[in-house]
């Protein structure tokens, strides 16, 4: 099970974008990467076509799961979750700094 999920906030840990801090926007499990937001820019040329008058695009570029590290809501610190059950089966997210669940 991943620690992180999409719309959460994460810290990079490495990396030339190392200490900055962004959403999540998509996650691939099965290759371990994660999308996070104005993190990671990279530029693509573009050739111009008929419908498309072409340029430098500019967007995201995936970056491993070990490099990013998730932001308590709550306390607004970096922590690695700890996971527990809930009495219906559920598993939930504990910020191992201030105690409190995640979501």
């Amino acid at each position: 099970m991943l620690n992180i999920k999409k719309k959460d906030k994460v810290s990079i840990l490495s990396g030339k974008d190392k200490g900055k801090k962004g959403e999540v926007i998509s996650i691939s499990p099965d290759k371990g990467k994660v999308i996070v937001a104005k993190i990671n820019v990279v530029k693509r040329h573009i050739k111009p076509t008929h419908r498309d008058p072409g340029g430098i695009n500019r967007k995201e570029s995936p970056i491993a799961i070990s490099k990013v590290m998730l932001i308590c809501p709550k306390c607004d610190q970096v922590s690695r979750p700890k996971f527990d059950k809930l009495s219906d089966g559920k598993k939930i997210r504990i910020c191992r700094r201030c105690g409190e669940m995640i979501i």
